[in-house]
């Protein structure tokens, strides 16, 4: 649980940033990390577009330079895009100013005001410097269809599992994560519809 859905004294970490929305609110906010990816991103897009729901794409900025005509499909669609570093870059390995430059240089591609740090992780000094231009947007539920030691069933469990009123949600549309996602995905749209959540967009 402390990886599917962080508690308080995790959050407490961040406290400006956003982990959950609403709680009073039967919606859920769909994001996703680590595009965009041709034969990925698409799918993703065309089994949302087909429900009539809107995302959050966190986008790598080198992925975006090398799949320019995923990135314009997020937008034509009406997709948000945030900022998740140029090179995927965890914060606890780079100075302030490193973590910056690499942030800096994928938003030179994506022009957002919302970042998800890798992993989640964020030095004190890189956190206070992102707040400065950025609402960052953490999450409630990550569902982990990127690990190897878990299968589809299993993380579409972890939706059903901890899904809640005002749920950021994180799935992945990546090579890591495609086949746990493409299962996963669509059955838990299927579920969260069944249970009467709509799908907010952050």
């Amino acid at each position: 649980m402390l990886i599917e859905q962080p508690p308080r004294f995790l959050r407490a970490l961040y406290p400006g940033a956003l982990w959950r929305m609403n709680p009073e609110e039967k919606k859920v906010y769909l994001t996703f990390d680590d595009g965009p990816i041709p034969g990925i991103t698409p799918w993703v897009v065309r089994l949302l577009e087909e429900r009539g729901i809107k995302a959050t794409f966190f986008l790598v900025g080198d992925n975006v330079r090398k799949h320019p005509d995923e990135f314009r499909l997020l937008q034509e669609k009406g997709h948000r895009t945030g900022n998740h570093t140029f090179n995927h870059i965890r914060g606890f390995e780079y100075s302030t100013a490193e973590y910056m430059a690499n942030t800096e240089k994928a938003e030179t591609l994506i022009c957002t005001n919302l970042f998800r740090p890798p992993h989640g992780h964020l030095l004190p000094g890189q956190y206070r410097a992102l707040k400065k231009k950025y609402t960052i947007i953490m999450w409630d539920l990550v569902t982990r269809d990127y690990s190897n030691k878990l299968d589809g069933e299993q993380v579409l469990h972890n939706v059903k599992r901890y899904a809640r009123n005002g749920s950021i949600i994180t799935f992945h549309d990546s090579l890591k994560a495609e086949k746990n996602m493409k299962y996963a995905l669509p059955r838990a749209l299927d579920w969260l519809s069944g249970q009467g959540y709509t799908f907010g967009l952050l």
